[in-house]
């Protein structure tokens, strides 16, 4: 399964209204940028994965990207996650593009990637995820549309400038959808952005005050009340209220930061996005640890369809999937899934509430071709040959030759230790995964359970 081919796209698929994101104060979006990455292995498997964009940001890194996987081999989970690691060094994040290579190992095995983690097919329950900031009868209004759609939970979002222009927004909710009614709330203090217009920036008074109103309103979780590298505000936010305190989608540095956060004990529901946390065995382990600990678990997956996808897959493997619902982001007239999910022949469309987890092999979604040309552009392409042209034109003929033979010796050598486990049984893609979860003597930390959404 070695990687031969490597494209890379800037996507921008028009929302079908403006949106106003809460966590952006001043901002209107009128498209879903992205940028999507397909790896193809030499025998055509493709795996797919795509990471939110602002503009074209990632536009000059498509060739250290093609030098560091090119000729790799898709199964080599462990060697790759190295690959993705050493880019960190030079400050690409890019363990967005790890997805890829699960979409490429459950289509080579004919099977979904929640069964390569142990997961099944079936249901999942969801909760409608707003995302942007509305007036207390607006709010009402949009809680019983949701209701009324078969959502049995909703996430709010509250950004004001005063406290108790967000407790008014609570309180007015509450009262205007009844006690019935599950809810929870998003501050989205965890990562201010303040670019535009100012953002409020909570005290650690203000977002005790907030979670106890909360918590008295009975509202079942408060996400982000923190910024999230905040790790014993957290840990000292969460000893002093019942409510559950939730959140570490953009926690970028992984396992290590995870296993930090829950030892310490910062959240009761961690909620890691394998987009922005460093792939698909980085979150999987960090379910494990949480798990382990006594946490909960429930996904971030507020970016388009493809991350949707992707931590779908994740979730339906979850040993917590039947006690927690799925973020859903839907904020109509602007984020429908026609916008969020524009590049998928199939967006994922709820059915009163509920989604059903796919069961085609890999990631479980088929790329729109007509739409990827209409919306997409193409910014990186790499092949064997356009990067060894490439390199004789920085290095000189002479060092291309020396560092394609060093690389090609790695390389093969590799693929024989690999091919040698494979014919002895043994199973390194898997077991590279099993060496990051818990071991018996890492169970427990401060992250006891509390709360529940159902």
């Amino acid at each position: 399964m070695r990687i031969d081919r490597i494209d890379l796209w800037h996507v921008a698929v028009p929302l079908p209204a403006a949106f106003h994101p809460s966590w952006i104060p001043g901002f209107t979006q009128r498209e879903n940028r992205f940028d999507l990455v397909r790896l193809t292995t030499a025998s055509g498997i493709e795996g797919w994965s795509a990471a939110p964009a602002m503009a074209r940001e990632r536009a000059g890194w498509g060739g250290l990207l093609g030098s560091y996987f090119l000729g790799e081999r898709a199964d080599d989970l462990a060697n790759l996650r190295q690959r993705i690691r050493e880019m960190g060094y030079l400050g690409h994040r890019a363990g967005w593009i790890e997805p890829a290579v699960w979409d490429i190992l459950g289509k080579a095995r004919r099977v979904p990637v929640h069964e390569l983690l142990g997961g099944r097919g079936g249901e999942v329950e969801l909760y409608a995820s707003t995302g942007e900031m509305r007036s207390g009868a607006a709010r009402i209004e949009e809680v019983q549309a949701r209701i009324a759609e078969g959502f049995e939970a909703v996430k709010l979002r509250v950004h004001e400038v005063s406290l108790e222009q967000d407790l008014a927004q609570l309180r007015e909710t509450r009262r205007g959808v009844g006690d019935e009614v599950e809810l929870g709330v998003d501050a989205n203090m965890g990562w201010r952005v303040a670019a535009l217009a100012d953002a409020p920036r909570w005290t650690f008074d203000r977002a005790l005050a907030f979670c106890k109103e909360a918590e008295n309103l009975g509202f079942a979780w408060v996400e982000e009340p923190l910024a999230m590298d905040d790790y014993s505000g957290l840990a000292k936010l969460r000893a002093a209220t019942s409510i559950a305190i939730a959140g570490g989608e953009l926690n970028g540095h992984g396992l290590p930061e995870f296993k930090i956060m829950i030892e310490k004990g910062c959240y009761d529901w961690y909620q890691p996005d394998a987009v922005m946390i460093g792939g698909i065995g980085e979150t999987w382990a960090v379910v494990q640890h949480a798990t382990s600990a006594g946490a909960h678990y429930t996904p971030h997956t507020w970016t388009n369809g493809i991350g949707f996808a992707i931590n779908l897959q994740i979730f339906a493997a979850s040993p917590q999937r039947e006690e927690h619902r799925l973020e859903y982001p839907y904020d109509p007239p602007g984020w429908v899934p026609e916008g969020r999910d524009g590049l998928l022949v199939e967006p994922w469309f709820h059915e009163k509430g509920t989604l059903r987890i796919p069961d085609a092999p890999g990631l479980g979604f088929e790329i729109d071709a007509r739409a990827l040309r209409r919306w997409g552009r193409r910014y990186y392409t790499a092949t064997p040959l356009r990067v060894a042209v490439a390199t004789v034109l920085d290095r000189g003929l002479k060092e291309a030759k020396s560092l394609g033979a060093v690389r090609g010796e790695r390389l093969a050598a590799r693929s024989s230790s690999l091919d040698g486990e494979l014919a002895s049984g043994a199973d390194p893609s898997l077991e590279a995964l099993q060496a990051l979860l818990p071991t018996q003597g890492e169970a427990g930390g401060s992250a006891a359970c509390s709360g529940s959404e159902d």
